[in-house]
């Protein structure tokens, strides 16, 4: 039985964002589609299923954090607070979340997906009936119009080492943006270790190829909203890690000479040619915490599991938002 959502804030990004970054993307010497655009309705129910896997370990070792952790974490965010969650993850990682914290003043799911975003939202509704959920699609790295809450702390949610997407600067400019959005208030963030390369490389090139079907998507959506006629079998999912850089890239690597067209716009390609859809960047405790700092936070506390896989952080604003 679905809940009732307190209000919905649609800052849905319009279509030309999605046709401008391909373009844009296409048109550069490393061809490039950004990853935000994975998680179409198809997409995101493919990572849904990579949260699953095996060899993916990175949602069930943040589980086992938070189901561990779940009281000292409360804690550390205190009672009656909005806990805002970047971006409409798993449920079972919010709803452990929500159970551990006394009294939350409201769930705030962002998400760039409105399909996506609203069943999470509903689902969450009708389990917590007596939390108001507030739920917003947006592009949570852009600017955008963040509604007014009643009075009371902001703690923030962005679990999933969400935040190796973006390459170290971008990582240090969306958290000074967070403690914008927060007020001055924490952030309690998921990030995956640096670890031995085999365990990455399964993580990301998983036997049942759903990873592959994940990257692959993102051609198709090209195909059925900008009118592009990529032929989904000529590319390949490549997701090797760069030991300089200590990310999995993520690529599709065309399989043959090859010629596509977006909007009327003409891309070629040549025989092993890729284009980069995503990074995933793996930090140690230390050098993540380096990081935190230089964006203004000061880390409280860091959990990680027994493997030493994964890491969870609690980060307090070191000073008021400037």
């Amino acid at each position: 039985m679905s809940g009732k959502i307190a209000a919905f804030h649609d800052f849905e990004p319009i279509q030309d964002d999605f046709r401008t970054a391909v373009l844009n993307g296409l048109s550069s010497p490393q061809k490039s589609i950004p990853s935000k655009f994975f998680y179409d309705e198809k997409g995101s129910g493919l990572f849904d299923r990579i949260c699953h896997l095996e060899e993916y370990y990175p949602t069930r070792t943040e589980l086992g954090i938070l189901q561990k952790y779940g009281k000292e974490i409360a804690h550390f965010t205190g009672e009656r607070t909005h806990l805002i969650e970047f971006g409409s993850g798993s449920s079972t990682k919010i709803q452990t979340l929500l159970d551990a914290i006394n009294k939350p003043l409201s769930y705030i799911p962002m998400d760039i997906s409105k399909e996506h975003l609203l069943e999470a939202a509903k689902n969450l509704a009708a389990r917590f009936p007596e939390i108001p959920v507030i739920a917003i699609c947006a592009d949570y790295t852009s600017d955008f119009q963040f509604p007014a809450l009643v009075p009371g702390k902001r703690t923030g949610f962005f679990p999933g080492s969400t935040i190796g997407n973006f390459a170290p600067k971008e990582a240090a400019d969306f958290l000074k943006q967070t403690r914008q959005l927060l007020n001055g208030g924490n952030l309690l963030i998921g990030v995956d270790l640096v670890k031995d390369h085999n365990v990455l490389f399964q993580a990301y090139n998983d036997q049942e190829g759903v990873t592959a079907q994940f990257n692959l998507n993102i051609l198709a959506r090209c195909n059925a909203e900008l009118s592009a006629n990529f032929v989904i079998d000529n590319f390949e999912h490549h997701a090797p890690y760069n030991e300089t850089q200590n990310r999995i890239e993520m690529h599709l690597v065309s399989k043959t000479d090859q010629i596509v067209s977006v909007g009327g716009n003409t891309f070629s390609f040549k025989a092993g040619e890729s284009i980069h859809t995503e990074n995933s960047y793996k930090y140690t405790i230390e050098g993540f915490q380096k990081l935190a700092s230089d964006a203004g936070y000061k880390s409280s506390k860091a959990w990680i599991d027994e493997q030493s896989l994964f890491s969870v952080h609690f980060l307090s604003s070191s000073e008021e938002p400037s």
